[in-house]
């Protein structure tokens, strides 16, 4: 069945979610859910999307990547290029073909690789052709070489590192340390409307449920009951005659796939990306996000990292310095406590409760 109880339950909150939410801020009076909350509730829903993507190949396919970070900002600085070219002459510098950073640091004409980005449709087929080539290039070597387990992930982790040492780079031409931000709109709608916030959150939204029925259609077909078989016994799938280097390969392109559309949604609503999104600690974050939900569930790594978002704002805003703790104490009492993620947790005490005799019953 495509859609379980779990996801159906997820799949009607979303649609409650997107019925709500614009409801409260355009059209009711006081505006009860103001601006503000509806691009944090935007970015949360990025955040679910990428966590849905690493699960799909650490949850059913066993690859723990340390890395998913960098087809993350990859899709969103696909985005961010795009939105640069949006701004036209309306920068600092006036300047109708180069933005405002190229001028300040001399450059005389566009580099190569940004053109195009001044057409939507180039910029949205590169949010998903360069992450998704990125991981076929990285794949290819990678599996056929047959690394897995702790050494995969180290290198996974080096990748995303030796990206964000290169964007910091000024001669890069993605805008350095700064990044690139100072965006104006969007297709032509501006960017601090709260109509274009909120249709930048629904579109997250029909993303992420898009997501899901794509990660779920995938594992519940014959190449899930494959990808479980490589997750719990590779060698035995192997000898089987399996081509597991070629079925590893597409889950991890996908995955990245959809990790860039994440970010590429991310971009437009928190107004900048910059080479910390390269960080090898955002990778890491990711996979506290899976943990914490419930590895392998899809709907549990969704589930965790909007838990984990909505900590992280709370606990920054009241308690900076501890944040950082808190976050780690999560993952080591999940790691022991619920090795099934806080979904399965719930579901467990959901069929206890079920099965749990009367008193009469008791009794006797």
């Amino acid at each position: 069945m495509l859609i379980d109880r779990r996801l159906g339950i997820f799949l009607a909150g979303l649609f409650v979610l997107v019925v709500v939410v614009p409801a409260g801020n355009l059209w009711l009076a006081g505006q009860p859910v103001p601006t503000y909350l509806v691009a944090l509730i935007g970015k949360y829903l990025c955040y679910a999307l990428l966590a849905v993507a690493l699960d799909l190949v650490w949850g059913f396919c066993g690859i723990l990547s340390l890395g998913h970070g960098a087809f993350f900002a990859l899709g969103g600085y696909a985005m961010g290029m795009y939105l640069m070219r949006e701004i036209g002459d309306r920068g600092v510098y006036a300047n109708p073909t180069l933005p405002d950073f190229m001028v300040f640091i001399g450059w005389k004409q566009l580099p190569w690789y940004w053109w195009g980005f001044d057409h939507f449709w180039f910029a949205a087929s590169m949010v998903l052709l360069v992450p998704g080539a990125l991981a076929f290039v990285f794949g290819w070597f990678t599996f056929r070489s047959r690394v897995a387990g702790v050494y995969l992930s180290i290198i996974t982790q080096a990748m995303t590192y030796a990206l964000m040492l290169a964007f910091f780079r000024n001669e890069m031409g993605f805008g350095g340390n700064n990044g690139l931000t100072d965006f104006k709109d969007v297709l032509g709608y501006d960017l601090g409307g709260g109509g274009t916030k909120v249709g930048l959150m629904v579109l997250s939204a029909v993303a992420l449920a898009a997501g899901l029925l794509l990660a779920r259609a995938i594992t519940v077909s014959r190449l899930g009951k494959v990808l479980v078989c490589l997750r719990d016994a590779e060698s035995r799938t192997r000898f089987l005659g399996y081509r597991v280097e070629h079925y590893k390969l597409f889950i991890f392109t996908v995955s990245a796939m959809m990790a860039g559309v994440a970010g590429a949604l991310y971009v437009p609503q928190v107004g900048i990306i910059n080479p910390s999104e390269f960080s090898p600690a955002n990778s890491i974050e990711i996979v506290i996000w899976v943990a914490l939900g419930g590895r392998g569930t899809l709907v549990g790594a969704a589930l965790g990292a909007i838990l984990v978002a909505l900590a992280k704002t709370l606990l920054t805003g009241w308690l900076p310095e501890v944040w950082l703790f808190a976050l780690g104490a999560m993952f080591v009492l999940v790691t022991i406590g619920l090795p099934t993620g806080v979904l399965g947790a719930l579901e467990g005490g959901l069929a206890r409760t079920r099965r749990a005799p009367e008193p009469a019953e008791r009794e006797a």
